[in-house]
């Protein structure tokens, strides 16, 4: 089985202690571009590197008083760095490390995402190929259609986190963006040649025009992309708490030795992650909406976005992260009865194949019309009826003798006709 989720590896990214991190980075990727400029002395970079350090517990101690993060921050560095620290922050603004180092941590997180989704990725593949001809019925409207295989509804959950994949690979481009361009984005005390190489050493791009802030389309984007791939995973996880109903039980979350399922039934076998995962799922989408809110700041710039975006960021990166661990778990260790399929499949007498006796009735030369009156006549004569037999009923209608002998009877009910195409999709897929 998968390794039990732990935070750290998501988490640590929306730590206090790595925010800061990722500001005194960028504190220092714009004063090594001003040295390299000729603004600031080389020797001044060289002393701010070795000695250049934060105490988060004395940063807030500061914030407590002066009542700004940023100033706050800079204090408590200055403190470490002494003299050159006058060369740290120089014709910045606030939102100039704030959004950038935000940028970081964004595409940071998108790295750990994107190899969770990797794993999810594989965890389906391989049980798709396991059962790519495990025969099973296929529903509409949660009611019994006609025969796919379990490897082909896997097949479209792997195409559609593929979809995820790319989508997150452009995300992750789209959000590497970083500003230095000082209070409103005029560049008034700091040149754009500045920006431009500082954004190259910490690998993002300058952004095309900021204002005192990177306009929030970019962060809404990326929540909604996230709430986006929360949606699907919820898809796949409703699909299996339907399929393990009692009277279905067609898939089994895994349940392990010394498990219970209920306080007071011990029979329970209950869905209790995928249920967990719905859940979740909303929570993310609730974050999209937030963020859009985001979007709409006052002129240049306002920070009613800030407050949002220390909950919803880390927040969606969090459980996003959680509910790929969970759902390529699940995948992995899905409990599949092959054999309950086959009895759901032909449930009163293989009435799911009713279209397969049509189209013959209808090469026969009978019109639609009428090989549909009788086809349906025959299906809800065995509807729902324990004794309900649809093939023997067709078998007993002269209208369908006089047309079909026994074996083109018995053919109408072979489950090979509904999967003769399947291969094209597993190929598509590389299943």
């Amino acid at each position: 089985m998968i390794e039990r989720y732990t935070l750290p590896e998501m988490g640590n990214l929306w730590n206090e202690n790595y925010k800061l991190q990722t500001w005194l980075q960028v504190e220092i990727a714009v004063c090594e571009a001003q040295a390299e400029l000729g603004y600031i002395p080389k020797e001044a970079v060289a002393e701010i590197k070795a000695k250049a350090n934060f105490d988060p517990k004395r940063v807030l101690e500061i914030e407590a008083e002066v009542r700004h993060d940023m100033i706050a921050f800079l204090t408590n560095v200055n403190e470490y760095v002494g003299n050159a620290g006058r060369y740290i922050h120089l014709g910045l603004t606030s939102s100039d490390v704030l959004d950038t180092a935000l940028a970081l941590q964004l595409v940071a997180s998108l790295d750990i995402l994107l190899k969770r989704l990797e794993d999810l990725i594989q965890a389906i593949r391989n049980k798709a190929r396991e059962h790519r001809y495990t025969v099973m019925i296929g529903r509409s409207h949660g009611i019994h259609a006609e025969p796919i295989t379990f490897g082909f509804k896997l097949a479209g959950w792997l195409a559609e986190v593929l979809r995820h994949q790319e989508r997150l690979q452009v995300l992750k481009k789209n959000v590497a963006v970083g500003k230095i361009s000082g209070a409103v984005g005029t560049y008034a005390n700091i040149e754009p040649r500045v920006e431009a190489i500082a954004c190259q050493k910490l690998g993002l791009k300058p952004d095309t025009a900021s204002t005192q802030v990177i306009s929030r389309d970019l962060h809404a984007d990326f929540v909604q992309q996230l709430a986006l791939l929360a949606a699907s995973i919820e898809r796949f996880a409703v699909e299996i708490r339907n399929l393990q109903k009692t009277d279905v039980l067609e898939v089994e979350e895994y349940f392990s030795k010394g498990q219970k399922g209920s306080s007071a039934m011990p029979h329970k076998r209950n869905p209790i992650r995928s249920e967990r995962l719905t859940g979740m799922a909303r929570l993310v989408r609730s974050h999209a909406g937030a963020a859009l809110e985001d979007v709409a700041l006052w002129h240049e710039r306002d920070i009613s976005h800030s407050s949002v975006e220390r909950v919803i960021l880390p927040d969606a990166c969090i459980l996003t992260h959680f509910m790929l661990h969970e759902i390529t778990d699940l995948v992995t260790n899905l409990l599949v009865y092959p054999q309950n399929m086959e009895r759901n499949l032909n449930c009163y007498g293989g009435v799911v194949f009713s279209q397969r006796v049509l189209l013959t009735l209808v090469d026969k030369g009978l019109s639609r019309e009428e090989a549909y009156a009788i086809v349906q006549q025959n299906a809800h004569t065995a509807w729902n009826k324990p004794e309900g037999n649809f093939r023997d009923s067709l078998s007993k209608d002269p209208r369908v003798t006089a047309n079909l002998s026994a074996a083109e009877i018995d053919g109408c009910f072979d489950p090979q006709n509904h999967l003769r195409h399947l291969d094209q999709v597993y190929q598509r897929l590389g299943i």
